[in-house]
């Protein structure tokens, strides 16, 4: 297993600092959160893009993925806005020689045959530039598809090796669907998987792993050994969570004392 954090967990956290504890907390990679308000988004220039590659090859950490915020089934984005949205993070993806490109599927609350459709259309296009850059979209488990079941309608209609699923194991357990069901239905559409623990299916305040109800060890239990495994921790949109950087190194203590029962 390879493990990796979200910068989520340290909104604005210079990349420096980012690339320093992931190697003090014993982390291979990093999941970078694509947004404007974060060091690492699709506005920076191509010397900066330079010098964020530099600084982590220098730590000897991995840029897993740029984590956009594109939405890939919202009827109500036109095409042409989610096409540019999309070609932005894919050309930093590129620059930063990231393996994934993350997208949300953001259909709404009635999404239905039109929303997979057009996530559907959208992802397909979006597929020939990630397979020119030698990346991989990934649709992530999350809003009008939370399940991996939702997700693999959309990616199965896409039918092209270089997009895929993100599985995030909080939205396909409150989907109630187990994981030994996420994992057989995603089958080889299966990019990597997010770790989180939280409270309840009410209360999603960021937990340290092992502190809430999440099925962890049954999902990690699903997974081969080359899985990459990354922590999201919600610390962006929960102020009063603890700070995530203490808890890093315990939480990565945690993920591999439940891959070795």
């Amino acid at each position: 297993m390879k493990l990796a954090f979200s910068t989520l967990g340290v909104p604005g956290m210079p990349v420096p600092e980012v690339a320093e504890l992931a190697v003090s907390a014993g982390y291979q990679g990093v999941e970078l959160r694509g947004h404007p308000e974060e060091p690492v988004h699709p506005g920076l220039g191509a010397a900066e893009r330079a010098a964020v590659v530099k600084e982590f090859e220098r730590a000897g950490v991995e840029i897993l993925t740029v984590a956009g915020y594109a939405r890939a089934a919202d009827v109500s984005v036109p095409d042409d806005a989610f096409r540019e949205e999309m070609d932005g993070l894919l050309w930093l993806a590129r620059d930063l020689g990231a393996s994934y490109v993350r997208v949300f599927p953001g259909g709404g609350d009635e999404a239905g045959p039109e929303a997979d459709a057009t996530a559907a259309r959208r992802l397909g296009a979006a597929a020939e530039v990630a397979a020119d850059f030698g990346v991989r979209v990934l649709l992530e488990t999350h809003d009008s598809h939370g399940t991996g079941a939702a997700a693999e309608r959309v990616v199965a209609e896409v039918g092209h090796p270089q997009v895929g699923v993100l599985w995030d194991v909080m939205h396909t357990w409150r989907g109630s669907e187990s994981p030994e069901v996420t994992r057989a239905t995603l089958g080889p559409y299966l990019g990597y998987v997010q770790v989180k623990d939280i409270a309840s299916a009410e209360d999603t305040t960021p937990l340290p792993l092992g502190a809430g109800v999440l099925p962890l060890r049954e999902c990690l239990a699903t997974l081969s050994g080359d899985t990459w495994v990354c922590w999201e921790y919600e610390k962006r949109w929960y102020e009063h969570a603890a700070a995530l950087p203490p808890l890093l190194a315990p939480g990565r203590a945690h993920l591999e004392g439940l891959l070795a029962h």
